[in-house]
């Protein structure tokens, strides 16, 4: 017990001053951190673009006059910008909320389940996250742009 106790495993690298363009780019993150870090990109897409998503709920539902004026939005446009960029402002949100919620789920089923934390659950964790989350934006974001 005390020969394995006197073995010296070797100093790992220090890494005290980070070059954001020279080390970070050279870092492979696996998918899961991927997912991770998009998870908190989709809440702050949804945070920052909370205006917009009141202004969309209050005009579909408060009259039929504000909900014409709420179709002509993403059909003819306003504010100067064309319909067509609202509505990959709306796919962007689409997108934020699906992954943000599925990401979510899966945070909470590995906080739930002990057994769920390992490498292989979280690898296809994050595959399922990301075909779940692109797959149901690219059906959405196809009656969102009218193709069915």
């Amino acid at each position: 017990m005390t020969e394995l106790a006197s073995k010296q495993r070797p100093k790992r690298p220090e890494f005290r001053n980070i070059n954001a363009f020279k080390d970070l780019t050279t870092y492979r993150l696996p998918l899961a951190g991927f997912v991770s870090i998009l998870h908190r990109i989709s809440g702050a897409i949804m945070f920052l673009l909370m205006p917009f998503i009141i202004w969309m709920f209050d005009t579909s539902i408060s009259s039929e006059i504000s909900f014409e004026k709420f179709k002509a939005a993403f059909n003819v446009g306003m504010l100067g910008l064309p319909g067509v960029l609202w509505k990959l402002v709306a796919l962007a949100l689409i997108w934020a909320y699906l992954h943000h919620f599925i990401a979510g789920l899966r945070h909470l089923w590995m906080d739930i389940s002990h057994a769920a934390i390992n490498l292989q659950f979280g690898k296809s964790s994050a595959i399922a996250t990301l075909a779940l989350s692109i797959g149901l934006t690219f059906v959405l974001g196809a009656k969102l742009f009218g193709l069915y």
